[in-house]
């Protein structure tokens, strides 16, 4: 899963989507594109992206490709080993497949710690001179919602909506 950006100049939600549609956003702008604030969804934390040309892939070799795969060492009892002994594909394939499913699983619930320290993150970095901003993050920290939303009311619409959604997993909404 691509991971999802958000772009703003000062005030203004320019563009939200994946690194790909933000980037064709932000070349549109051209110069202005230049004091432009981009934050990745999934963490708040600013980031940066190359505006230039797409990524030139190299060409392929013959042989297999590069996996990125990683020995390392993983402790089980012997019961765990009996039943990944006797699964289709081997052990490490097993446990790949186990990963990958808990992996698509934890995606598809939102983690409140992780949506609270999105928001945390993105307010801090573009609403930290914000009127009511200190007491919207202890709201925030406190699960509080109606309180987080009274306080972030007066901000900017887009600033506001970014940071209401980053932060309703934590919520509860």
């Amino acid at each position: 899963m691509e991971r999802t950006l958000t772009a703003f100049a000062g005030d203004l939600w320019i563009a939200t989507g994946d690194e790909g549609e933000v980037r064709a956003a932000l070349r549109a702008m051209g110069e202005e594109a230049q004091n432009i604030l981009l934050f990745d969804d999934a963490t708040g934390r600013q980031v940066d992206i190359d505006l230039r040309g797409p990524v030139v892939e190299q060409a392929r070799g013959r042989g297999r490709p590069r996996l990125g795969v990683q020995p390392r060492e993983v402790t089980l009892l012997p019961r765990h080993w009996d039943w990944l002994a006797i699964q289709p594909g081997g052990a490490s394939a097993t446990l790949r497949r186990l990963v990958e499913q808990a992996r698509k699983a934890s995606a598809a619930t939102p983690d409140p710690r992780a949506a609270m320290d999105a928001a945390y993150h993105f307010m801090t970095a573009i609403a930290g001179d914000r009127p009511g901003y200190e007491a919207a993050i202890r709201a925030l920290f406190a699960k509080d919602g109606a309180q987080f939303a009274t306080l972030t009311q007066e901000w900017p619409s887009g600033i506001r909506d970014h940071a209401r959604a980053l932060a309703a997993p934590a919520l509860g909404g």
